[in-house]
């Protein structure tokens, strides 16, 4: 009996890993501003003077804006390319 409560307990703990896992990678942010440009590919949106964000427009992509509208963006972080440079080799040093 008992090892079927620890076999369930370790299921439930395995699961919830699994679902924590899943949801930190499937995070959206939001963007709120004024669109300043909008072509087929790209969106251009400044939320101030100092900050303007450009947006790749996908054919997923939902919703259309144009120049002068006020949106707010969901968007989702996602690598494309990871380029690997080598940690660099620790020099000896020697001891007297």
């Amino acid at each position: 009996m008992k090892r079927a409560l620890l076999a369930l307990l370790v299921l439930v703990l395995v699961t919830v890993a699994f679902a924590a896992g899943g949801y930190a990678a499937g995070k959206s942010y939001q963007f709120t501003g004024t669109v300043k440009s909008v072509d087929a590919s790209s969106m251009t949106v400044e939320k101030s003077a100092k900050e303007t964000w450009q947006f790749d427009l996908g054919k997923d992509t939902k919703g259309t804006a144009k120049v002068g509208d006020k949106v707010t963006v969901y968007y989702t972080m996602a690598a494309t390319q990871i380029e690997v440079k080598p940690a660099a080799a620790a020099t000896p040093t020697k001891k007297k």
